[in-house]
């Protein structure tokens, strides 16, 4: 008998057993509960891995099981002492006042003409604009008629002296004319100084120029021809009508801490690095520092001279700052290493492979990379710099788990 023969007979057995719907029913779930049983066979459950052992607190310690995945994560670093630290400060660039003059209308008038503009080099004396005012040409007009008056004085003085001589008048009478010349020559004096402080006092033009003082460059103007002028407009918080500066020469404001002060005391050298430059840097020298400390911002006002021969630096460029300090102790650590809570620092001192120590430190510096630890810490001890926040948490866990009671058997 043939394999086909062999198994005609099963087959038709098979099949008699779905004749009916409740027969097809039990054969179905007995398929499908041998689908199951065999994926269960072929697939069978892995073994559960027993949980990692949690760190616990021991003293003032957390401790970490030997292999826990979190360890590699803290990352550790050696504290050094330090002997000296770099000290960065924010720092901007401004016009050297020494060598600036900023120009405001004395008196009302309109701009005849401009004979300057931004980027031109002026000297002493030169005239930057003329402007058309009657009110210069009243105060031409004063200084001529005090000139008149002086002279008419002048001569009836020497009358009266001829006379006097002569015996023809009183001393009292000498003595009134002699005062009344000495009135007009002060007059004479005031008037003429005033028309020269801010121009011709020759004759009456009412032509007012407005001339620099220094010798420089003109480096801001907010003036227009035809442009109406007051005397108001000048002063604080309104923009000078020009502004003539010697830009070879600029000042370097620094904002600085108290901690600071005795590392910025004036012939101290600064180095200056600008983001416009960011592989250079501009050395500078520290002229004075400030008396006082800013209420608002509490910081002390260093100015510093740096030489711009090269014209690279303009004024209101920001930058930093850097300047050693010589330190007699501490230990120099990351900034990432170190916690603010509250008001108090805290850090973590690795004391062997996977024990940990939460120190209060006190700190003589902070700055944006590393910083000065004064108390807390000695040099050589191991400290957290990465996820220093993943260990308090950790340790957070610990002693709220520690602090748990026990559940009943």
């Amino acid at each position: 008998m043939s394999i086909r023969q062999n198994l005609q007979a099963p087959l038709r057995q098979a099949a008699a057993l779905f004749n009916t719907p409740t027969k097809r029913i039990i054969a179905g779930g007995s398929a499908l509960a041998i689908a199951v049983l065999a994926y269960t066979v072929l697939n069978p459950t892995p073994t559960a891995k027993p949980p990692t052992p949690e760190p616990i607190v021991q003293g003032e310690q957390l401790r970490f099981p030997a292999g826990h995945p979190q360890i590699a994560l803290l990352g550790t670093v050696a504290a050094k002492a330090a002997e000296s630290i770099t000290i960065e400060l924010p720092a901007r660039l401004v016009w050297n006042e020494e060598r600036t003059q900023r120009i405001y209308p004395a008196f009302a008038g309109r701009v005849l003409s401009l004979n300057a503009d931004i980027g031109q080099s002026v000297n002493a004396g030169q005239v930057l604009a003329t402007l058309a005012s009657p009110e210069f040409g009243a105060a031409q007009a004063d200084t001529a008629k005090a000139m008149a008056d002086a002279q008419v004085a002048d001569r009836a003085l020497a009358r009266h002296q001829t006379l006097f001589e002569a015996d023809v008048i009183s001393r009292k009478e000498l003595d009134s004319t002699e005062a009344e010349a000495l009135r007009a020559r002060a007059e004479l004096a005031r008037a003429q100084a005033r028309t020269r402080m801010y121009g011709s006092a020759q004759n009456v033009n009412q032509q007012l120029g407005l001339a620099a003082t220094v010798k420089g460059v003109v480096v801001e103007r907010n003036l227009s021809a035809g442009q109406e002028v007051r005397p108001d407009q000048g002063g604080p918080g309104n923009p000078a009508l020009f502004v003539v500066s010697d830009p070879s020469v600029l000042w370097v404001q620094i904002d600085a801490r108290e901690a600071d002060i005795a590392s910025l005391q004036p012939g101290t050298k600064i180095s200056l690095t600008l983001p416009n430059y960011p592989d250079q840097s501009f050395e500078a020298k520290i002229a004075a520092t400030g008396d006082f400390i800013d209420s608002a911002t509490r910081a002390i006002k260093v100015r510093a001279v740096i030489d711009n021969a090269k014209r690279l630096l303009k004024a209101e460029m920001l930058g930093t700052a850097r300047i050693q300090r010589k330190l007699a102790t501490g230990v120099l650590v990351p900034s990432s290493a170190v916690q603010l809570r509250g008001n108090e620092h805290w850090t973590y001192v690795q004391t062997e492979a996977g024990v940990y120590e939460p120190r209060r430190v006190k700190l003589g510096y902070e700055g944006i990379k590393e910083v000065l630890i004064v108390e807390g810490v000695q040099a050589g001890e191991q400290i957290v710099k990465d996820n220093g926040l993943l260990l308090a948490r950790e340790f957070r866990i610990a002693q709220e788990n520690a602090h748990k009671p026990a559940e009943p058997k």
